[in-house]
């Protein structure tokens, strides 16, 4: 039996989702009532540790999705309230969607991700590291009359779909070949011109005018922070992951 934390959140609903077609599924959720329709639901908040080992109990693997807290200790301790929990509770391994990055920085967006691998690699309990991209999802590109724009000077992304990351870690959790292993996952690499050439439409660079988060993320794509790539997403789902170019192909006329 596998129990997904976070469970109500995004990619916590497809990860059970899949899981669900292939083996037995808990979905732990701190609200019942957003819990996903069709497989076990316990109750698991990351600031309950006594919940969570109930949460946990039969368990042979966790994924452990990391917590939306955005104080870096806050979020290091609700991890590791999970993690004591599933060590308590005999869990035989813990699958943590951490951050691409955390092995060598400990600051910003890494620092808590970078804390928590920390606190796994001395749990003693067996682990597999999930170092997720951003998600594509909140970078696709408007395409308006015919025309992609884009506000990032033509610099490439990593970013990979939430889909094929909930593939990717349903299959990490269904094989224990993936039993002490890191992956540093990226999709594609994809710029706005390249997407914008493979799908026949002009390109316009427009002034970056998005909403602050947005625009924090622009400019680190600008500063070229997102260029990275590694082949171990492809492997892990056995197939090419899907492409910007792709999922717009079907919203061009």
């Amino acid at each position: 039996m596998i129990v997904v934390t976070a469970a109500s959140g995004e990619l916590g609903r497809l990860v059970v989702g899949r899981l669900s077609r292939r083996t037995e599924v808990v979905a732990a959720v701190r609200d019942r009532s957003r819990a996903p329709e069709g497989v076990e639901v316990r109750h698991g908040d990351y600031d309950d540790p006594a919940g969570l080992r109930a949460a946990f109990k039969g368990a042979r693997k966790v994924l452990l999705i990391s917590s939306p807290e955005l104080d870096a200790v806050r979020r290091v301790a609700h991890h590791r309230n999970a993690i004591d929990a599933a060590r308590d509770a005999g869990v035989d391994a813990i699958v943590y969607t951490s951050f691409l990055g955390a092995d060598t920085a400990a600051v910003g967006l890494t620092e808590a991700h970078h804390a928590t691998e920390q606190v796994l690699r001395g749990s003693g309990v067996p682990h597999t590291l999930l170092r997720n991209p951003f998600y594509s999802d909140a970078f696709v590109p408007k395409i308006v009359d015919g025309e992609l724009t884009g506000s990032v000077g033509g610099h490439g992304l990593n970013t990979a779909f939430r889909a094929d990351l909930a593939d990717a870690a349903a299959e990490v959790l269904l094989d224990d070949e993936h039993f002490g292993k890191a992956y540093d996952l990226t999709g594609p690499l994809w710029t706005h011109p390249g997407v914008a050439g493979d799908l026949g439409v002009a390109y316009r660079e427009v002034p970056d005018d998005g909403p602050g988060p947005m625009r924090w993320l622009n400019a680190q794509v600008r500063a070229g922070a997102l260029e990275r790539q590694t082949p171990d997403l492809a492997r892990v789902l056995g197939r090419a992951p899907r492409t910007m170019a792709e999922h717009l192909r079907g919203t061009v006329h």
